[in-house]
């Protein structure tokens, strides 16, 4: 068996990747993926984890968990979702992005340390990341979330690292979550795992969230009358489409920081766009791209 760990991050896709996979749980138990609720494992395992302290757990106690977990007597996939893996929204600037990240997910993969296992990340320009984090998380004021580092040293490599070094026999999946309505059949595909004879159903959440109905309608007609021949091609047609239908007030960003300027911002886009690079170039990871 194989787990699969989809990190998140936070604000990327908000769990509909979790929601279709769930959505189509039947066809893909087929092929031995199992997608269990996420009330199943998530406490299950941040607190089996706690309890084990860094220590791998014996056979009975990764049974029992299994049990709990899943109901089906095998699985060849087991896929879990949970954008709190790698931390909590209120530390997820503390000097780094996700600074304990390759030690949470080392303390996670203790609980199954015979199985193999796979991380999926997406990530997200932290020009916009931070204050979307920042409105998500609770109780801490601007100063308080960013405490003194610099935005500009803020790094989805060193998160990316961190896993690494802390599970070095762990592949890293990654995505730009700006990229993830053109890769989404891709992105499904990569985290399930499913064969190309499965087509899964209600795919079209995360695009009919930012194209008008209109939009949708008339690229589903259009992709049923010119099927694409291959992604690349598909993900032509989808982008054709996001520019004439796209949803203004769902695609043009405009969160911010007090005291950030106009340039700033633009200096941590292309200090983002460089780490992407810095990243695809990381041994271990595989990077999805359009």
């Amino acid at each position: 068996m194989r787990i699969v760990y989809h990190l998140g991050a936070h604000c990327t896709d908000e769990e509909r990747l979790l929601r279709c996979l769930l959505k189509n749980r039947g066809a893909l138990a087929k092929e031995g993926i199992i997608v269990p609720g996420p009330a199943k494992y998530r406490t299950l395992l941040r607190d089996t984890a706690m309890a084990l302290k860094g220590q791998p757990a014996d056979r009975d106690t990764q049974a029992l968990v299994l049990d709990q977990i899943m109901s089906e007597d095998k699985a060849d996939r087991l896929v879990l979702s949970w954008d709190n893996f790698i931390g909590y929204t209120r530390g997820a600037a503390k000097g780094k992005l996700y600074g304990a990240a390759g030690p949470r997910m080392h303390a996670y993969c203790q609980v199954f340390p015979g199985i193999e296992t796979e991380f999926y990340l997406a990530i997200r320009n932290p020009a916009t990341f931070l204050p979307s984090v920042f409105q998500k998380q609770r109780g801490l004021n601007q100063q308080e979330f960013l405490g003194e580092v610099d935005p500009l040293s803020l790094r989805w490599s060193d998160t990316i690292a961190s896993l690494r070094e802390s599970n070095p026999d762990v592949n890293v999946t990654v995505w730009c979550d700006e990229d993830t309505p053109l890769l989404w059949p891709e992105v499904l595909q990569a985290v399930s795992g499913h064969s190309e004879s499965i087509v899964l159903e209600e795919t079209e959440d995360l695009l009919g969230s930012i194209m008008s109905a209109d939009g949708m309608q008339r690229m589903a007609t259009y992709l049923e009358a010119h099927p694409p021949q291959s992604p690349a091609q598909r993900q032509r047609i989808v982008s054709a489409f996001l520019d004439k239908f796209a949803l203004a007030d769902k695609v043009e960003v405009e969160l911010e920081f007090e005291g950030w300027t106009e340039g700033l911002i633009e200096e941590m886009s292309t200090a983002y766009d460089r780490d992407v690079s810095r990243i695809i170039a990381m041994d271990g990871v595989r990077f999805l791209a359009p």
